[in-house]
């Protein structure tokens, strides 16, 4: 242990010495856990719709107000043909074409339906699949209501017209603020990369400048060289992780309904299983381009794989997999559990026993694959 002792002095001397580098390790994810929940968002909002009218009736002008009104579509034009409002498509100046065919009101009046033409730019399509989707629902609420008008308006006599009414509650995000789903999986994706590409790059570096083979003839243990090198950037990412939960709080308002003492409990343990990793990557590099870019290929395969932007259940099978045995996947999983829905260990002490196994794993590789002689 006493070995240890001087091996973990020399690495925080290490850091310390490092001014430019220990301003980053604090002052990067902060300033980006600020900024990225505000533009990493997927609410489609101003949609832009030019309409095609061919019945200039009320009912249209009723339904253009409702659709204007919804607070996500923005009425660009009116055109006078359908030809002439799909040149504000070409030119991107409208997202959404919606054409209202002669005699609307009438035929909807008397024979109870009629239809629309919508025409989506689906370029992104994410967006012309929500957008749509937003533009059915109204386009239909606005039918069924206006149906309902029509039979009162038959049978006025008629005390009690059968309506459906539903009532629902929001839980765990009462506002549907995206920024209280992404803002967790931001900062542990944030803490992913510090931790992943400092712990990969620190090992590199002593063999760079030449430290690694002075280590390497000294009675030190691979056990205790590997625990030297990990616990630094462990605490480092505990104050990291800290960091992320104020910034939650004081810029986002976001506040954990579960337990804090849970977070920061798989947060030692996901910051083991991850430090093992950067550990594993510095051994099989040369250098410090090897292992920032082997790192750099690992981390974007766990941002993108994570669920933090695209959700699981919509992967493929095989992606799924691949999902499963990534450490992040599981940890956004529990930050967003508890933080969100205040859930308890007994809901996601799988996931902890999942850590575990990726710490000890990854770990164990680390130690077993470095070599104190070329």
């Amino acid at each position: 242990m006493k070995t240890l002792g001087f091996l973990l002095q020399k690495e925080f001397r290490q850091i310390v010495r490092d001014r430019i580098i220990l301003v980053m390790i604090f002052a990067m994810p902060t300033i980006q856990l600020i900024i990225m929940p505000m533009a990493a968002n997927f609410e489609v909002k101003d949609i832009r719709i030019v309409v095609v009218d061919n019945d200039h009736s009320s009912m249209t002008a009723r339904m253009f107000s409702k659709i204007g009104a919804s607070g996500y579509f923005h009425i660009v034009g009116y055109a006078s043909s359908y030809q002439q409002a799909l040149s504000y498509v070409e030119q991107e100046e409208a997202d959404v074409v919606l054409e209202i065919p002669a005699h609307f009101e009438r035929n909807l009046v008397r024979e109870g339906r009629q239809q629309v033409a919508l025409s989506i730019d689906a370029i992104n399509g994410a967006r012309a699949s929500i957008g749509g989707a937003y533009l059915t629902n109204i386009i239909n609420d606005f039918s069924q209501s206006t149906a309902l008008d029509v039979v009162r308006d038959a049978h006025p006599v008629t005390a009690n017209t059968p309506v459906i009414q539903m009532n629902y509650s929001i839980w765990y995000n009462a506002r549907e603020e995206y920024k209280y789903y992404m803002v967790p999986g931001i900062f542990v994706l944030l803490l992913t990369l510090i931790g992943g590409f400092l712990s990969a790059l620190n090992v590199v570096k002593e063999k760079e400048i030449g430290t690694m083979e002075q280590i390497n003839v000294t009675p030190i243990r691979k056990w205790e060289f590997i625990a030297g090198k990990l616990i630094p950037f462990w605490l480092i990412g505990m104050i990291i992780f800290t960091i992320g939960l104020l910034v939650a709080y004081i810029i986002y308002g976001i506040v954990s309904v579960g337990s804090i003492g849970l977070l920061y409990l798989f947060a030692a343990v996901y910051l083991i299983a991850l430090l093992g990793f950067g550990l594993l990557v510095s051994t099989y590099s040369a250098n410090q381009v090897q292992a920032m870019f082997l790192a750099f290929f690992f981390m974007m395969i766990f941002a993108l794989m994570s669920g933090l932007f695209t959700a699981i259940e919509s992967m493929p099978t095989w992606a799924r997999t691949i999902s499963s045995l990534i450490p992040v996947t599981h940890f956004v999983k529990v930050v967003r559990m508890v933080m969100l829905k205040g859930s308890t260990f007994q809901d996601v002490h799988m996931e902890f026993i999942y850590e575990i196994i990726f710490a000890v794993v990854l770990n164990t590789w680390a130690v077993i694959n470095y070599r104190k002689t070329s």
